[in-house]
């Protein structure tokens, strides 16, 4: 059973403002490092990190995607991404936070008009988050959203249940996605506090526990037209929206996989390895280890480097956005998602592999590292992936537009 979530209103001071791409990362690092302290013990008791996420607000990371004209630094994507990463390696549900409001922000990017982007982007740079609604039109059964939007006189009213809305707990502002009569994308963006909007926190997935996922009810919701964003028709067209939300999912497979890295190091390098003959060796000595662990360090470094070349694409995409460009952008974020989601799986696995049945007692709490990979790459699979590049490549299908 799910209880209502009630984020009581607080008075929030201005965030940072951060100036530059380096001093991102190195805030990212900062936070990063004291986040990384309690996620086990969060991660099992299921604490939801309500103090963590206002030092991100407070941080001013939650701006840096904001266009240079109002008042951000217009970061590049692959830098984006990376900082996604680096939270995540710390904490992976904190990442996610920060993931689903970078969504929200490229799609005021997109779609507002100069007077809706004026005011969203500088709600994040002053340090509000935003998380969504996305209605899930691919899901059958017993949790098949069912959002409803009726135009009444110059408004809309809003009814349904969205399930497992990302990180919806921790938002100040809410995107509404939903498909409408046309069967386009309309996007609106409300104060979570509106008439209407009831959230439950009913999230009992077995990994990303404190990433503040919820249901969201919409109880005849209205919709000015100040809260539509302005230019809907563009979400019609091919644009980057998607790929700026899969990389930065990407950054968080990306980040797991890190941190499973470090915690199998950190494991196999206090640890003997108890050989046949009943003489304990030194793991660290070991050929089949080192070049496993070797192995490994390759690949996270590769999917480092696809990730980045990603990010480059998408930044050529919003400069110049023609269908072409997208759909580079595009393919390469697909290579991105898949590189990260098998490395995630795969590291975390290796953890297990190499440090044998003593890594897996409850108290140390490493199959976190397994079940945060696991379950968030269930996000748009790996094979759906291989198989849109291989229809562009073998038959000149284009990548949907979703």
């Amino acid at each position: 059973m799910g209880t209502v979530s009630q984020l009581h209103e607080r008075v929030r001071q201005p965030a940072h403002r951060i100036q530059s791409e380096e001093e991102a990362l190195d805030i990212a690092r900062s936070l990063a490092a004291g986040f990384a302290q309690q996620a086990s013990d969060r991660d099992i008791n299921r604490v939801l990190p309500y103090d963590e996420i206002e030092m991100l607000s407070q941080s001013g990371l939650l701006g840096i995607s904001v266009p240079s004209e109002h008042g951000g630094i217009d970061i590049s994507n692959s830098v984006l991404t990376e900082v996604v990463a680096v939270l995540a390696e710390a904490d992976p549900s904190i990442a996610q936070i920060a993931q689903a409001h970078f969504h929200v922000l490229e799609a005021v990017r997109i779609g507002g008009s100069d007077e809706q982007k004026a005011s969203h982007f500088e709600r994040a740079i002053i340090g509000d988050r935003f998380s969504g609604v996305f209605e899930q039109i691919d899901v059958k059964g017993p949790e098949q959203d069912d959002l409803r939007l009726t135009q009444v006189g110059l408004g809309y009213r809003l009814n349904g249940r969205s399930f497992h809305s990302p990180s919806i707990l921790f938002s100040d502002w809410i995107a509404i996605f939903v498909r409408d009569e046309r069967d386009g994308v309309f996007v609106s963006v409300l104060p979570r506090s509106a008439d209407g909007i009831q959230i439950i926190d009913d999230w009992d997935g077995f990994g990303q526990r404190t990433s503040g996922n919820g249901t969201t009810i919409l109880h005849n919701v209205y919709l000015n037209a100040g809260a539509v964003l302005a230019h809907s028709e563009k979400f019609r067209e091919r644009n980057v929206i998607d790929a700026v939300d899969q990389l930065t999912h990407a950054g968080i497979n990306l980040g797991i996989a890190r941190s499973a890295m470090a915690a199998t190091i950190d494991f196999i390098s206090s640890h003997d390895n108890p050989g046949a003959d009943g003489d304990a060796k030194r793991t660290v000595s070991d050929p089949v280890i080192v070049a496993r662990i070797g192995e490994i360090a390759v690949r996270i470094e590769a999917a480092t480097a696809v990730v980045e070349r990603a990010g480059s694409k998408i930044d050529a995409a919003q400069i110049n956005l023609t269908e072409a460009h997208v759909i580079d952008a595009a393919l390469s974020v697909a290579a991105a998602q898949t590189m990260t989601a098998e490395i995630a799986m795969e590291t975390a696995n290796t953890l297990f592999d190499l440090a044998g049945a003593s890594a897996a007692r409850i108290g140390l709490n490493l199959d976190r590292h397994w079940r945060n990979a696991r379950i968030h790459t269930l996000y748009d699979p790996a094979r759906r992936k291989y198989t849109m590049v291989g229809d562009y490549h073998l038959n000149g299908i284009k990548p949907p537009m979703r």
